[in-house]
């Protein structure tokens, strides 16, 4: 199954071409709108260095999951 994603609107530029395996092991930082301040403060906080860490996290998976049961119901 293909899957498609405008990686403009969720990646800086410099992340932008390339490939899944190196956005998922770039710093929180390669997310748009993430400054270096605050994925500095992601990691002290969460022990989060990577976009991929990130998505896999815990916390941020639970808290998806709770948003998504709000939204469905």
């Amino acid at each position: 199954m293909a899957v498609t994603a405008d990686l403009q609107k969720v990646l800086d530029k410099a992340y932008q071409d390339k490939t899944l395996e190196e956005i998922l092991n770039a710093p929180v930082e390669a997310l748009a709108g993430v400054s270096e301040s605050g994925g500095k403060l992601i990691r002290d906080a969460l022990g989060v260095k990577t976009i991929g860490e990130l998505g896999r996290n815990k916390y941020f998976r639970a808290a998806q999951a709770l948003a998504a049961l709000a939204d469905a119901s």
